[in-house]
């Protein structure tokens, strides 16, 4: 579908009538009390026996037979919209079965196809630029809309940083099959939101610290979690002819939230230009009681913030957590997912409003030093003396152990739940052996020379990155935690 700027236009005028009504919306005493419940969505890669990607999702979705699944922007992604439960309890428990029974699915699926596996990981290593051309783009009405609105904004190709000096440039949105995500979605009242996304947003960079799984993109040697600049990058908003140069849709925002949770769709509308103005040809309503503001919803669906509001019609507001990296293991992300969730409860208790507390550019500052160094980052954090101070990301996640604890017990989070995922946290930060920490050491592993019958031909994966993924994949389907995770055997001293 081509777009004019008639339906621009159109779109925009929806856009302000969407943020009407969902100031009106806001104030009903009625919407947003619900109980809190928690979500999450498990983007993924399909590859093949070699650990090449498969850019077969279509096919192994239809094989598969679960409408949990979406086709994502490149063909050898998928993600799964995992069904939401309640936060109390075993939620965490919960949304890692469900994880656990999409990726069997997914690779019993697959293998029909001689497709090797089903692997969440944030960025697949064993990705090139030949792989995110527009060949790869899925096939669907969105993606090729996405595809023309940002050849429409761009002069120039896409400039990926994959590495310490490295550059690649992409053509394609499919540029973003190289980043896959584990996201988190929390609700909240609207009288609690400001100050809940607020301290989402600080609690981010420690989370991030810990949950680092992309140290390769594209084969290269990158930040601990590199897929965070990649996919800035790979939807980052270019020049357009005659309208400057516009902000990235993708970042950390541009200050605290003040003034309630209306400010930030406004923001959304405000700072960023329609990209798929397809204005909704049925009625303004939902089916229930609330209205479904399909533009407003449209609209922040192109608004990749690491942090993103989420107005739902069936009667509540939620936080998406975007910032968490697919993998290693559904074990490890829920481990990832509850210490977020508790941090971010336990900073917006008793009314606390952590803008107070810290300038946003340290937090900021936390969220790009987490991404690059993981548990080695210096990162900022309030004191109660009033002036923030760094610290090591690895003492300051351990700090923060015990405050993600108090936090899920104010969501009511069963206390062995709480103490196996954060016990396991604990465990990662003790060894620093997160899943980039081992993807790392087993490509300098599968590096070293080795005896001709020493598994797969140097000659045909000179870097190891094959074999790594194929390794990571079998482990990854074992369940067991990444920090218990052995690196490949090296052989002997005679054998070299």
């Amino acid at each position: 579908m081509a777009f004019t700027e008639r339906d621009h236009a159109l779109f925009r005028s929806r856009l302000t009538e969407c943020l009407s009504t969902l100031g009106k919306v806001l104030t009903d005493p009625d919407f947003g009390t619900v109980a809190p419940t928690l979500g999450a969505e498990l983007e993924f890669s399909l590859i093949e026996p070699d650990g090449r990607p498969a850019p077969l999702n279509a096919a192994v979705r239809e094989d598969s037979r679960d409408d949990r699944l979406t086709l994502e922007v490149a063909r050898f992604n998928l993600e799964a919209n995992l069904t939401p439960v309640p936060a109390r309890g075993r939620p965490f428990t919960d949304l890692a079965a469900q994880a656990s029974q999409v990726l069997a699915n997914v690779t019993a699926a697959a293998s029909r196809h001689h497709t090797v596996a089903a692997i969440p990981i944030g960025t697949l290593p064993t990705l090139t630029p030949a792989d995110l051309t527009a060949r790869a783009l899925t096939d669907l009405p969105r993606y090729h809309a996405l595809e023309r609105a940002w050849a429409c904004r761009r002069s120039v190709p896409f400039v990926l940083p994959v590495g310490e000096r490295d550059l690649v440039r992409a053509e394609s949105v499919a540029a973003q099959g190289a980043a896959c995500s584990w996201q988190v979605h929390l609700t909240v009242a609207p009288d609690l939101f400001h100050r809940a996304f607020n301290a989402a947003q600080l609690a981010t960079g420690p989370a991030l610290a810990v949950a680092g799984n992309s140290p390769l993109p594209l084969g290269r040697s990158g930040w601990q979690e590199a897929r965070i600049p990649l996919y800035e990058h790979g939807f980052g908003d270019r020049v357009a002819p005659g309208a400057g140069t516009r902000g990235p849709r993708v970042g950390f925002g541009h200050g605290w939230m003040r003034g309630g949770p209306l400010t930030a769709f406004e923001e959304a509308v405000r700072r960023y230009d329609v990209l798929l103005p397809e204005v909704s040809s049925e009625g303004r309503n939902a089916p229930g009681k609330w209205p479904a503001l399909e533009e407003l919803r449209l609209h922040l669906s192109t608004v990749w913030w690491w942090n993103r509001p989420v107005y739902d019609p069936i009667g509540h507001l939620r936080i998406e957590f975007r910032a968490l990296p697919s993998g290693p293991t559904p074990l490890d992300m829920a481990a990832n997912a509850a210490f977020l969730t508790g941090l971010s409860v336990f900073l917006t208790a008793d009314r606390r409003d952590i803008a107070e507390e810290l300038p946003f550019a340290h937090a900021k500052e936390n969220f790009y030093r987490a991404a690059r160094d993981g548990l080695r980052a210096s990162l900022w954090w309030p004191t109660p003396e009033g002036a923030p101070r760094e610290h090591e990301a690895a003492a300051l996640v351990e700090a923060l152990l015990p405050r993600a604890r108090e936090g899920l017990a104010l969501l009511s989070v069963d206390a062995d739940e709480t103490d196996a995922l954060l016990d396991l946290l604990h465990h990662r930060v003790a060894t620093g052996r997160t899943g980039a920490w081992w993807q790392q050491r087993a490509r300098e592993a599968l590096r070293r020379p080795r005896p001709p019958d020493a598994g797969r031909p140097e000659r045909r994966d000179p870097g190891g990155l094959a074999e790594l993924t194929v390794r990571y994949a079998e482990l990854a389907a074992g369940a067991a935690p990444v920090h218990t995770w052995q690196l490949p055997a090296l052989p002997s001293r005679s054998q070299r």
